[in-house]
Order: structure tokens, then sequence, then C-alpha cells
């Protein structure tokens, strides 16, 4: 079994994130770690269900799901894996790509946000995703509704690439109704996925989905976000991989801004108001 096979029977059996299998993986290699669950060599009480999905899976059944979908089998050891990945405490075993796999080395800016924005939101949002673009960055986002929607279709306005890290397969289509956003991302960018085809959304991996948009991207923009928000983990996953982090400020009075107040307040993000206060501040970052 060579070290693609090895990948994609840990990747369809280890939900990610995990950090035990991320080091096991790193130590042993992939090849070993199949190897040493298979016989036996991990406490088969506590890490039961993974020794159970690693000896029943078929990698050749595995890639041939992947390829069903007309998505890509990216690992580690690919020329194209991303960098920026390996940053991670806990970098994924590998991932699944529907579109343009070279997209992934344009250099990029996260866009995230509230689900739920206000037309100032959406406008920015937008507004910020088109001059980048302008400046031949790609925008990255998680394709849900709201900011992330904004980001993406401004991106796509200005004709330029976008990414989309979704938290299920890259066939489900989560949200239902960004089907034709999707579609559009897809031809000229890239949706990426840390989970199998068929796989659907549940909140864990918003989370850990978080954490790729982050280290895929060298900077984050939060544009509108509640006090408590997944937006902000993206921040704070951002910041602790030591990538510039900024935020729009707000009317003080709109709940959609409590959380971009709170990353300024604590100096956890920059204050932006334009794409060049933006430009300038990520160029000087060091």
């Amino acid at each position: 079994m060579n070290c693609l096979e090895s990948r994609a029977i840990l990747f369809s059996s280890i939900e990610g994130g995990n950090s035990f299998w991320t080091r096991e993986i790193a130590f042993l290699g992939p090849c070993e770690v199949v190897d040493k669950a298979r016989s036996n060599g991990y406490d088969p009480i506590k890490y039961a269900k993974t020794i159970t999905k690693i000896k029943g899976s078929d990698s050749s059944r595995i890639l041939e799901e992947i390829e069903a979908v007309h998505s890509y089998f990216l690992t580690p050891e690919n020329a194209l894996w991303p960098e920026g990945l390996n940053d991670l405490a806990a970098p994924p075993i590998a991932l699944v790509i529907k579109g343009l796999v070279t997209s992934l080395s344009i250099k990029s800016l996260a866009i995230v946000g509230t689900r739920n924005p206000t037309n100032y939101g959406v406008r920015v949002a937008g507004d910020f995703a088109a001059g980048f673009v302008d400046r031949e960055w790609a925008i990255i986002s998680g394709g849900a509704y709201g900011i992330d929607a904004a980001a993406h279709r401004g991106a796509l306005v200005a004709e330029g690439v976008t990414i989309a890290v979704v938290a299920a397969g890259v066939d489900v289509l989560y949200p239902a109704g960004h089907s034709r956003l999707f579609e559009e991302i897809a031809e000229t960018g890239a949706m990426i996925s840390e989970v199998m085809p068929g796989t659907h959304a549940i909140p864990a991996r918003f989370l850990t989905r978080n954490r790729l948009i982050a280290a895929l991207s060298q900077a984050t923009l939060v544009v509108e976000a509640a006090f408590r928000s997944g937006s902000l983990r993206t921040a704070r996953d951002a910041a602790e991989l030591m990538r510039p982090v900024m935020a729009i400020p707000g009317p003080i009075t709109s709940p959609t801004s409590e959380g971009c107040h709170r990353l300024i307040g604590e100096r956890a993000a920059e204050v932006v108001t334009s794409v060049v206060d933006a430009v300038e501040f990520v160029s000087s970052f060091k």
C-alpha cells in the first residue's frame, strides 16, 4: 500500500482536527499508522471506532468515490499542497478539492462574518473582495449565507478567484440555496472539504473548518460578527498562526458589529476602513 492509498483510508476514517492521529501520522507516516491500526497496535477500547473504520476501509473505493464527484484528492506529499496548512497544530490528513487545485497557490484573503448581515455588511464584504481581487488576490470564505456569500459574490463579480471551504462533502451543497454559487466558485476557483463526499455538516465540523480558512489565507478580515461567533474563532485561529487579522468597525448600537468591536478592543484585530488600509496593513505585517 502506497502513501496515497494509506492517506485515503485515514482520511475516510478520522475526523478532521484530531490531534492524536495527526501526531501519529506525522511521527510514523500514514502507511505505518494504517499497518499499526490493522495489527491491533492501538488501544482497542479507546480507539475502537477509528480502528474498525480503518480495518474496513478500501482505498480504491474511497478514491473512486472522490473521482465520481469530479474532485481531486490532495495530500501533503503533492507539490500543490498549500504550505500554510502545515502551520496548524492538527493539519488535515488530506483535502478533497472540486475545481482548480492551482487556485490554492494564489495569495489569498479570508473574509468571514455573520450569516445575518446588515446591508452595510453585505456591501463592505463585496467591496473588499472585489478590491483584493483587483490586486490579484483570491478570496477565501466558508460558503455560508450572509457575509461569506457576499465575499464570494464580490470576487466573482470582479472576475476573480474565490475558494469556499465547506463543512460538508463537496457534493452535498450545504446550504442548498447556494447550489448555483458553488458551481460558479468551482468554475474559476475551488471548493475544499476535509470530509468525504456525501458527508453532511454537523456543528463541530464548522469549527474545524474555520482553522482551514485561517491557515489557507495570508490574512483574515472580519466584516460583521456577533459577540460570540464562529467568525471570531477563525480570527483567533489566524492570530495563533501569526497571520494579520483585521476587522471592520460598525455602529456601536449594532449587534452584528459587536464581535468586530470585541476583536478591536482586545487588540486582536486591526481596524480597517478601506481596501487601501487593508492592503497596507497586510503588506507591513511582520
